[in-house]
């Protein structure tokens, strides 16, 4: 298959409307061609772009930054000698003057399919200033390596953040050019965008299920997305970055994994297959411990549960991450009903709500596994109102 910039790079044909306009990128590391070369670098060997500027989203245009909430300063690009703007430093949304140096913005980025990885907010905050200054965008599509399945509450209005750029569940099922339309019409934004579509997708495919497993490489689109076993686990396991147990951070399979030095993970397991085994189908779980150098719980050994979707027991259309991670906090506060399982920490810069509130777009999620008369039952009712829902208003958008 082809990615929208090979398709872009082979065929000048599709380049002509850039002639004699000034070309900015926003990338990040995982923007890169089918032979692994950074789409800045590819694009300035092109004769017909005239590259002015570059654009960096949360960790950086070429992956500079560890760590959640960490801002990247401006430089200059010391090869291409362009300026490149932090979209994660002083401000997150585009000024005037940033936008003043260039015509047209392209929009490579490799997203993971879940509502609150932080490149879907860029994305609207980019159409919303092309929008006001009059700048056309072009997005260069990439694979969606979640693919087509859709989970989780829709964000609430008055929830929005820079973790929930807007109403839709946590796995939306869309590619960054489908976002790109979507808010266009959402927002009602009077803004040129143009896509460059792929070639070959096949979201419904095995291995991948929206990544070409075994034909392109897997490149970290953020340094905790190492691999599509993790991208598969994320719109689950992102959760826990408002809790305080352990997301595997400072382990090499962050995001795959969940756990802390005061829980009993065998005991935890049992108890979420006893409360909901069928949120727990197309996966298996396996008690594991670990020891992170970095984060939550630094040198202390953790009992953990690590979600195991790389072998034959994975099946994509009945894995839901999103509720095992819910089954998981639910498990846990059933057997430790008083445990501190809530993290309460300025979270993407929202001050006055508890972080996991700020990762769902609401409290919804949080009440139903504080409270003990609840049951999967009555979140299932819930949330699948919500799915359901956004599986309709997402079908005029599909490009694929």
């Amino acid at each position: 298959m082809k990615f929208g910039i090979d398709r872009f790079l082979e065929n000048p044909d599709i380049r002509k409307p850039l002639a004699g306009k000034r070309i900015a990128l926003l990338a990040h590391p995982a923007s890169v061609t089918a032979d692994l070369a950074h789409t800045l670098d590819a694009l300035a060997e092109l004769p017909d772009i005239e590259l002015s500027a570059a654009f960096g989203p949360q960790h950086g245009l070429r992956g500079d930054k560890q760590d959640n909430m960490i801002e990247s300063p401006d430089y200059v690009d010391p090869v291409h000698g362009i300026p490149v703007y932090s979209l994660y430093g002083e401000v997150r949304r585009p000024t005037g003057a940033m936008m003043d140096t260039f015509d047209i913005l392209l929009v490579d980025l490799q997203d993971l399919g879940c509502r609150i990885y932080t490149f879907i907010t860029t994305l609207r905050y980019v159409l919303e200033a092309a929008a006001q200054h009059h700048k056309t965008v072009w997005i260069l599509d990439r694979p969606n390596p979640a693919g087509r399945p859709v989970e989780g509450f829709n964000l609430r209005p008055g929830w929005e953040s820079f973790v929930g750029a807007g109403a839709m569940p946590m796995r939306h099922g869309l590619t960054m050019a489908e976002l790109a339309n979507w808010f266009i019409d959402t927002l009602k934004l009077d803004v040129e965008c143009q896509t460059v579509t792929m070639q070959g997708w096949q979201p419904e495919s095995s291995p991948g299920y929206g990544w070409p497993l075994g034909e392109r490489a897997w490149i970290n689109p953020s340094p905790n997305a190492p691999n599509l076993w993790m991208a598969r686990c994320y719109a689950g396991t992102v959760m826990l970055e408002g809790t305080t147990l352990s997301e595997g951070r400072g382990t090499t399979r962050p995001l795959e994994l969940f756990g802390a030095p005061d829980i009993e993970a065998r005991t935890l397991i049992n108890m979420m297959f006893l409360l909901a085994p069928q949120w727990l189908h197309g996966c298996r779980l396996r008690e594991c411990w670990f020891e992170p150098t970095f984060h939550k719980y630094a040198g202390k050994l953790c009992s953990g549960v690590q979600i195991q979707v790389e072998d034959a027991a994975y099946n994509h259309q009945s894995f839901k991450p999103w509720r095992l991670q819910t089954l998981a906090f639910k498990a846990l506060r059933s057997l430790q009903p008083d445990y501190p399982l809530w993290r309460d920490f300025p979270y993407e810069y929202e001050l006055d709500r508890l972080a996991i509130d700020v990762i769902n777009g609401s409290s919804l999620l949080r009440e139903w596994v504080d409270d003990s008369q609840s049951i999967p039952n009555d979140l299932e009712k819930l949330v699948q109102q919500d799915e359901l829902k956004w599986l309709e208003d997402r079908q005029p958008y599909l490009l694929y």
